[in-house]
């Protein structure tokens, strides 16, 4: 084995992070279908409809699962922390990509403690590279890095 594979445990581990990587795009992919047929359903439902039309590996559903639960249970709750952090913003004025990811990243910050933060705030910011505007990524950094120094200042 050469040095360049490095151990089993490192491989799934890189393998794990490229899976949640991807599960986030798709993620994103769900939230714009859902929101984009005016929020019929959860977004739950909408990954049931995309995973019938798309080849997702199956290995990625269950954190695309996750994230999908997670925004259905506290995306009010997301909403209203993330709105709290836009200046002279709302989200409704945001486009739908930088809402989607803004929201995705939220959820990975509060409420998936196995995450670290900062993990939380870089793959947000790539998901705004690859999908969002030219200022997408410095915006998502900075509303989310807002919400992170905020909930680490009250525990």
């Amino acid at each position: 084995m050469s040095l360049s594979e490095g151990t089993e445990s490192e491989r799934l581990g890189r393998r794990e992070r490229i899976d949640r990587s991807r599960a986030r795009a798709w993620a994103l992919q769900v939230h714009y279908r859902w929101e984009s047929s005016g929020f019929q359903g959860t977004l739950r439902d909408a990954l049931v409809d995309t995973a019938a039309t798309r080849n997702i590996a199956s290995r990625r559903l269950p954190y695309i699962r996750r994230l999908a639960t997670l925004l259905d249970e506290h995306g009010d709750e997301i909403d209203k922390m993330l709105a709290a952090r836009l200046d002279n913003w709302s989200l409704d004025r945001l486009s739908r990509i930088d809402r989607a990811v803004l929201r995705i990243g939220a959820a990975e910050l509060l409420y998936q403690e196995e995450i670290p933060p900062k993990v939380a705030i870089q793959e947000a910011i790539h998901l705004a590279e690859a999908y969002g505007g030219d200022e997408s990524p410095r915006f998502v950094n900075g509303v989310l890095d807002a919400l992170y120094k905020e909930r680490a200042s009250r525990t």
